[in-house]
């Protein structure tokens, strides 16, 4: 369940009295999501979202998602847009909970991605990127190469439990990760978080984007690096390279990458198995059986993982020579 944090109609009531949408007609939990409570909520003023931010949210981080989501949708990217009360800014605060008020977006996620919608996801997160590239806030990626070492020793000798000999197998991929994690590649705003149930789609076409709320400042090419595994393996762990060219070729049709991106691609996927690997281990042995968050399944990224260490070229992720030409 998204739900963490229950709200009742006559606190609701009073919070939504903020807003120029009308009486209340309903409202219901949302079960999708891991990181905050969301409702769907319907009032005579239309189809809105009520996101309630939780305490895995660090409360500083909340002007630069809000904003990034203003910003975007200024340049006309299809993303949730924060409702303006009619006083004061659009985060407000409701059961105890920082909490904001967004549009409905239209569409589904798709369980089974498609070649044709991988090419979609590419073309959306680039035209994202660009978008964001005047974006004045900064947000640093607390989750990017510095703080996964620190995640695995918080895991401990609890990560053997999960499969014989992981931890040595995770240290051995960090030292190299380490070592070799690019310095010099274009940044900017990424999602990095642009897994499919983050991405709508509606009569065959991407109708939007939604979840920033990992957004930060990092390496561009890093968040397609992070699409390749989230969007581009079967059920059965197999890599699909149909999609994988549909993904890298629908990105560069609108932000070419360089021939450093390119060429740091295959390490930067391996770092994105890594960085899930490890979040998903991490709550896997320290989430209460008790607890409101999915625990996903941590070896899924451990198969990701080695298939991004076997990759030498390109040519494995589908990419041909034509491509590949910026």
């Amino acid at each position: 369940m998204a739900v963490y944090t229950e709200v009742g109609e006559a606190e609701l009531s009073a919070f939504l009295t903020r807003y120029d949408m009308g009486r209340l007609l309903s409202y219901k939990g949302i079960a999708e999501g891991v990181e905050n409570s969301n409702f769907l909520l319907r009032s005579e003023g239309g189809t809105f979202i009520l996101t309630l931010y939780e305490k895995r949210v660090n409360r500083a981080d909340l002007p630069f998602f809000v904003g990034l989501m203003e910003h975007l949708a200024g340049k006309g990217l299809s993303c949730p847009l924060p409702v303006q009360p009619r006083e004061g800014d659009a985060l407000g605060e409701l059961a105890g909970r920082p909490a904001a008020l967004f549009t409905f977006l239209e569409g589904m996620w798709s369980r089974r991605p498609t070649a044709d919608q991988c090419g979609a996801v590419g073309k959306a997160m680039a035209g994202m990127h660009l978008a964001a590239a005047d974006f004045p806030l900064q947000r640093a990626n607390s989750l990017s190469v510095d703080a996964w070492r620190p995640l695995l020793d918080a895991c401990g000798d609890d990560a053997d439990r999960v499969e014989a000999g992981l931890r040595a197998e995770i240290a051995a991929e960090l030292t190299e990760l380490e070592a070799d994690w690019p310095a010099d590649l274009p940044q900017g705003v990424i999602h990095a978080d642009l897994f499919p149930d983050n991405v709508f789609f509606l009569q065959g076409n991407l109708s939007g984007l939604i979840d920033f709320y990992f957004a930060c400042n990092d390496i561009l090419a890093y968040d397609l690096a992070i699409c390749l595994c989230a969007w581009c393996f079967e059920q059965d762990g197999a890599f699909n390279v149909t999609k994988g060219r549909a993904l890298i070729e629908g990105y560069q049709s609108v932000r070419p990458l360089n021939a450093a991106e390119r060429e740091a691609l295959p390490i930067l996927a391996r770092g994105a198995s890594v960085r899930f690997l490890l979040t998903r281990l991490y709550d896997w042995i320290n989430t209460p059986a008790d607890s409101f968050v999915t625990k996903k399944d941590p070896k899924e990224y451990l198969r990701k993982s080695r298939f991004h260490r076997q990759v030498r070229s390109l040519a494995d992720y589908g990419v041909t020579m034509d491509s590949r030409t910026a």
